[in-house]
């Protein structure tokens, strides 16, 4: 086979052997024209813009712990088990109609006897992760109970789970937060922003909120809303990054 070229602007290839010269046929194909703007959309090497930047969010705490105590003092041993028990269906009987499940609530007692008198005490605990039903619960039991049990104030923290979210919602935003000031960097230059080429997270932070952890005594004079404000947690991030420049694509090359 041969091939021959001839003009700068055109190449030429021969499609049979050398011996039937005579007879081939020859097909040209137009050489490309290099389009001037297409470097302009690709990243000039060392081109890069390094910025930082940060983001602080807060989550309220989504689980609260509520403590109830219930006791009987009688002279007969069975008096003092039945007005305990009778208590305990009646709070477990409300928890289920507002739809708290079984495993949410943990029931302890303890059966004691002084001199002539028998003693039976029961502590129920309910977790709740509806603030609004915790209440309805609460007030409900205090209107038909009474002086007959005792709420504790609630002890409001975290799951794991709600810690973990945080964690990466405040990362994500700090990333958006720098790419945003990347991108202004490049417009005020008439630039256009690239690719990543690096994403470092430099420094985190948390403090504030309660991790399935009780309350201190000094906090019984606190307020719902000073609870749930007091265990509220916070995190901070402050990451860096770098990213490609690319130059600004020419509008007028597009027109026809």
């Amino acid at each position: 086979y041969r091939s021959i070229a001839k003009s700068h602007k055109q190449c030429c290839t021969s499609l049979l052997p050398y011996r039937n010269r005579s007879k081939h046929k020859t097909i040209c194909f137009p050489r490309k024209k290099p389009n001037p703007t297409q470097h302009l959309s690709a990243a000039l090497p060392g081109r890069e813009v390094h910025v930082s930047g940060s983001a602080e969010l807060s989550a309220r705490p989504d689980r609260a712990r509520v403590s109830l105590r219930l006791s009987s003092r009688k002279e007969a041993a069975e008096a003092a088990r039945s007005s305990v028990s009778r208590r305990l269906q009646y709070i477990a009987h409300t928890a289920r109609l507002h739809g708290i499940p079984e495993e949410n609530m943990t029931v302890t007692e303890d059966f004691s006897r002084e001199e002539n008198t028998y003693q039976m005490e029961a502590e129920v605990c309910i977790i709740f992760n509806d603030f609004g039903k915790m209440q309805n619960v609460c007030n409900l039991l205090i209107e038909k109970l009474g002086t007959s049990v005792t709420i504790n104030p609630p002890n409001f923290y975290h799951t794991p789970e709600a810690i973990d979210t945080l964690r990466r919602q405040v990362c994500v935003t700090a990333v958006g937060n720098t790419r945003r000031k990347a991108q202004e960097v490049c417009q005020l230059f008439g630039q256009a922003l690239g690719k990543p080429l690096l994403i470092k997270e430099e420094e985190t932070k948390e403090w504030g909120g309660h991790i399935d952890s009780h309350l201190s005594l000094s906090a019984d004079s606190q307020t719902l809303q000073e609870r749930i404000q007091n265990a509220t947690a916070y995190a901070s991030c402050r990451v860096f990054a770098a990213f490609e420049i690319k130059g600004k694509e020419n509008r007028r090359s597009k027109l026809p």
